[in-house]
């Protein structure tokens, strides 16, 4: 419980951090656009507001996926992260479209850009601010596993790099009227990557991947250290909620052991799961027969 509030407040921090600096970017880029009679400033204002958006589903999704389990959900709600990782790596597949669209109009109709000098300088605090922020979501992405955070992450160094290209663009416009739009094409192309990758893991995860190898050897190890008469691990299921997760596993026994003794080493077994690998394990119990057993069985 502890970890699941360390969890959303991390998802907090970043959401909350978020919704200020870009707001406090609208408000400047606001003022700034409607005192230089900035129509492209104005809407760029616009644009970074919105970005507050993909923020406010992280807040959301956070605080939704650290409710508690209920009459309903025996496992908790810890798979609202991922949704919000979904809808987040969605709506950053809308902005790269449109990337791709305003760089291909441009290239089309051999458009440049061109902004006075204080709006350049504007552009690049912008710049630096949001690739500050994408820095921050990718740190604490890390630190908690967070997919979600990982797409607001992406999302921030997407608008960071808008602000970079218009800077770039601005300044050897004059020469090369293309830049612009050639780099925008590129960047489109590597953020739908980006997308695909996002949504990918997202996806795989909400229909419920199969442990990985590592994690499989993991269980084997620790289950067989547990008492010397296990001789098999298998049939392994994994069901995770966020930080909650289940593990189903088999495991054989010698078939003249007594349901008492094999119930204590089943206890033994889910309580180092969850001790050692933060598993909550359901352990169904087989008989290992022995070679006179299987023969008698056969007959």
């Amino acid at each position: 419980m502890n970890f699941l509030r360390t969890r959303k407040l991390a998802g907090y921090v970043e959401g909350w951090v978020s919704i200020i600096i870009n707001s406090l970017l609208f408000l400047a880029k606001l003022l700034v656009g409607r005192s230089l009679g900035s129509v492209a400033i104005i809407a760029d204002a616009w644009h970074t507001l919105s970005d507050s958006l993909t923020s406010i589903l992280v807040v959301i999704s956070f605080g939704l996926s650290a409710r508690p389990a209920d009459d309903r959900h025996h496992f908790g709600h810890g798979r609202f992260e991922a949704i919000g990782a979904v809808i987040i790596g969605t709506l950053l597949a809308i902005v790269a479209i449109n990337f791709f669209r305003e760089s291909t109009h441009r290239l089309v109709h051999h458009q440049g850009v061109t902004y006075s000098t204080f709006a350049i300088y504007l552009f690049m605090i912008s710049a630096f601010l949001k690739e500050g922020l994408a820095l921050f979501s990718f740190w604490l992405g890390r630190k908690i596993n967070s997919a979600s955070l990982a797409a607001d992450a992406w999302h921030h160094r997407s608008d960071a790099i808008a602000s970079a290209l218009i800077v770039l663009g601005a300044l050897v416009s004059k020469k090369y009227w293309w830049v612009d739009g050639v780099l925008g094409l590129g960047v489109s192309a590597f953020i739908l990557f980006v997308v695909a990758s996002i949504l990918r893991k997202s996806i795989s995860y909400l229909l419920g991947e199969s442990p990985s190898v590592h994690l499989e050897n993991q269980v084997r190890e620790t289950i067989l250290k547990t008492d010397h008469r296990l001789n098999s691990v298998h049939h392994l299921h994994l069901h995770e909620y966020g930080e909650h997760k289940e593990i189903t596993v088999h495991v054989r026994l010698p078939a003249e052991m007594k349901l008492d003794e094999a119930h204590e080493i089943a206890t033994r077994i889910e309580k180092v799961l969850r001790e050692k690998l933060k598993l909550e394990a359901t352990i169904h119990l087989e008989p290992s027969l022995t070679e006179i057993q299987t023969e008698e069985k056969l007959d």
